[in-house]
């Protein structure tokens, strides 16, 4: 996933759901060990659904994928999404050092040209 190829929806859907602090600390529990819906529940003062409303938006943004292991939804972290989202930011920034460069030329030539 780079700037270009990106769409709009998709960044949008990344950038929510890792907006969000529970969120978060649920992507890098499951990124460490897949859990169970109801474990991770556990380790909120919120509900069950709660948690499965917080795991959709994840699931959603392709952080995580959620499947069943008999009557448990299991969820597990997609650290390939995870890279997808440095490599992003790593577009960005590439991005807005290319312009700050451009800016900071700008300005010295202004500088040189004002003391001509």
């Amino acid at each position: 996933m780079v700037v270009d190829s990106a769409s709009d929806a998709e960044v949008d859907r990344l950038f929510h759901a890792l907006a969000d602090t529970t969120r978060r600390d649920i992507l890098r529990r499951v990124l460490v060990v897949e859990q169970s819906v109801s474990g991770l529940a556990r380790g909120y003062p919120m509900s069950v659904t709660a948690v499965q409303k917080h795991v959709a938006v994840l699931e959603e943004a392709g952080l995580v994928t959620k499947h069943k292991h008999g009557r448990e939804q299991r969820v597990a972290g997609r650290p390939d999404a995870l890279h997808g989202a440095q490599q992003l930011l790593s577009a960005y920034e590439q991005l807005w050092r290319e312009r700050i460069d451009r800016m900071t030329d700008v300005l010295a030539e202004d500088d040189r040209g004002g003391t001509e």
